[in-house]
């Protein structure tokens, strides 16, 4: 039996955590090239939280936050031939503006999506998409990283940080990460060469002649990590925001800095799930939550202290 309506996580008020609820909403149909996915899991990343607390590119709600999905089509709509109802998929909904995977079930262009590698859970699937394409597109598409590479990834044991490692270590790239000493074993176990502990060490000076940083950080650190990079080097920040500053002290070292945001990529995905099957790239889910406690998981996000990703569980 079908029903019309959907479990989604909502809010009416920017702010903390508790202005999440989850309510009854109005279950979507699938437009012009466009799939409906039942969705069983989708990550949590720090663009929802900020979302949450300030609106950022969303403005004010009422909305429902979440781009990461993976599901199974439950409807397909006019034009659609590469997926059919019942396929496996994962994907991330088109950013910032196609939010709403943290609901049962959500709507988004067939070509976000791809199918879900056999070997992923639903977990892992769901925790990877916006993550993953941010470090493909930073690292691949932007610098164009190039076996023997020396690459500084920040964050290391992040979100974006710890798929990174991943990735620059299957390009053949030598990789440097940070982070605190409590993390660098499992920063080491993605395949790290070296792990700088940002607490007790000046980074500028551990790290140099570096063709590639990965900022994911911002601020005095996205300036600093600058100086870190030879003549020709290339720092692409996934904060595009205040970056006139980095522009111009990149033009007096004789290095490119350019900012980016992730967007859906079907070709990217494609990728990221040819990684996973290849044992390259695995991703690390430090915790789950129900649906109806993603006032919960927002606020365990928020202490910075997660190692790779959360996720909500949708349904089993």
């Amino acid at each position: 039996m079908t029903t019309n309506t959907m479990r989604a996580i909502t809010q009416t008020t920017l702010g903390d955590p508790d202005v999440l609820h989850e309510t009854e909403a109005e279950r979507p149909e699938p437009g012009v090239g466009r799939i409906l996915v039942a969705v069983h899991a989708a990550g949590i990343n720090p663009t929802d939280w900020k979302h949450r607390r300030h609106g950022a590119f969303l403005g004010q709600p009422p909305f429902t936050l979440g781009w990461d999905v993976s599901g199974t089509v439950e409807a397909v709509g006019l034009g659609v031939s590469l997926f059919t109802p019942g396929d496996e998929v994962f994907g991330m909904l088109p950013y910032p503006y196609g939010a709403g995977s943290h609901a049962e079930y959500v709507t988004g262009p067939a070509r976000a999506f791809v199918p879900k590698p056999a070997a992923l859970s639903h977990t892992e699937a769901g925790a990877l998409p916006l993550v993953s394409l941010t470090a493909w597109q930073a690292l691949v598409d932007n610098a164009r990283i190039q076996p023997g590479q020396r690459v500084l990834v920040h964050a290391a044991a992040g979100g974006v940080g710890h798929v990174a490692v991943q990735i620059a270590k299957a390009r053949g790239a030598y990789v440097i990460g940070t982070a605190s000493a409590a993390k660098h074993e499992f920063v080491r176990s993605l395949g790290a060469d070296e792990v700088i502990d940002y607490r007790t060490t000046d980074f500028v000076k551990e790290a140099r002649d570096l063709d590639v940083v990965l900022d994911t950080l911002g601020g005095e650190e996205r300036l600093r990590s600058l100086e870190t990079l030879r003549p020709g080097g290339f720092l692409v920040s996934i904060l595009p925001h205040d970056f006139d500053e980095v522009t111009k002290r990149a033009a007096e070292l004789g290095v490119t800095a350019k900012a980016m945001l992730v967007e859906h990529d079907q070709a990217g995905m494609a990728a990221i799930a040819a990684l996973t099957e290849s044992g390259q790239l695995r991703v690390h889910v430090s915790g789950t939550y129900p649906l109806a406690e993603a006032a919960e998981a927002h606020a365990e996000g928020e202490t910075g202290r997660v190692t790779g990703k959360l996720v909500l569980t949708v349904r089993p």
